[in-house]
């Protein structure tokens, strides 16, 4: 099957500034792919040209076998958007919102399905303005959903959720890739990301510079730790990280856990040495995300 998205070499840039700097990716079918990256990294641009609103400079782009800056209705019809923001009338009721907008597709997904899947059941006859924000958020969803889309676009999804409603968001896109759905998500929250994503992208300064799983991201970037208790400090084997004793707790910070561990135990089995409580800490993707777009002056943390 081809990829339901292929982008190679795109390139967009605004005045002197350059957004996207020849970006390369595909996107399976029935996958979901995160793009991350720092404010200015190229994100929305990239996005917005996958979905049809803005040109490229260059490259090739195909989405759903279609042209997006020339795809037309037929490639509309099949992909859903789910932007940070929508302007939606607020004197509407949730059901109303979505009959219109389900209108404009050739595929409907049932009304009362949608609000019951986006967990708005109980206010399908509400006005839009009485609903909380979270709420509005999950009737975005339900709209972005209306037409049974191939392929759907998340922009932050969870913004403006609480933590229980984000992990039941969570369980709903879930539920759309076992039907077949492929998703592009872009998010904030790296913990989305790292549940959700088959895939991960990290774009900074218009370009890709780290692409894999969320493991694989990790792997020689940001530090795992080890650590366990043991007599006898001074017989410690010394390793690149390490070791660093607090009390009798033993510490090594390693990029090459599986090298590292496997010097530590033959080392306390030739010994008959105890590694009690021994236990790997791996980084999070936010360790490696910070370790990958590098630090700013803000905080340590990407603008």
């Amino acid at each position: 099957m081809p990829p339901a998205v292929s982008v190679e070499g795109l390139t967009k840039t605004y005045g002197s500034v350059t957004a996207l700097a020849g970006v390369s990716f595909t996107v399976d079918e029935g996958e979901v792919l995160a793009i991350l990256g720092p404010n200015g990294a190229g994100k929305t641009t990239a996005v917005e040209i996958l979905e049809g609103y803005r040109r490229a400079d260059g490259g090739t782009i195909s989405v759903l076998g279609h042209d997006p800056s020339s795809g037309g209705r037929e490639f509309r019809d099949r992909i859903g958007i789910v932007l940070q923001e929508t302007g939606i009338e607020v004197v509407l009721t949730v059901r109303e919102a979505i009959d219109v907008y389900a209108r404009s597709y050739s595929r409907r997904l049932p009304t009362d399905e949608l609000i019951n899947l986006v967990g708005l059941d109980g206010k399908a006859d509400a006005r839009i303005k009485t609903l909380s924000g979270g709420q509005k958020r999950r009737l975005d969803l339900a709209l972005g959903l209306a037409g049974d889309p191939e392929l759907v676009f998340l922009d932050e999804p969870t913004t403006g959720f609480d933590p229980s409603a984000r992990r039941k968001s969570w369980a709903m896109i879930e539920g759309l890739t076992s039907l077949g759905k492929t998703i592009l998500l872009t998010t904030h929250y790296l913990d989305e990301a790292q549940h959700l994503a088959d895939r991960i992208i990290v774009l900074s300064g218009g370009s890709i510079v780290a692409e894999g799983t969320a493991d694989a991201l990790g792997e020689g970037r940001a530090f795992s730790t080890i650590s366990f208790t043991a007599e006898g400090a001074d017989r410690l084997p010394r390793l690149e990280g390490g070791p660093v004793m607090t009390g009798h707790t033993v510490t090594y910070r390693s990029t090459s856990v599986t090298t590292d561990l496997l010097e530590l135990t033959t080392w306390a089995t030739e010994r008959g040495v105890e590694l009690a409580g021994l236990e790997v800490t791996r980084p999070s993707l936010e360790d490696v995300y910070l370790d990958i777009v590098g630090e700013t002056e803000n905080g340590g943390r990407p603008s």
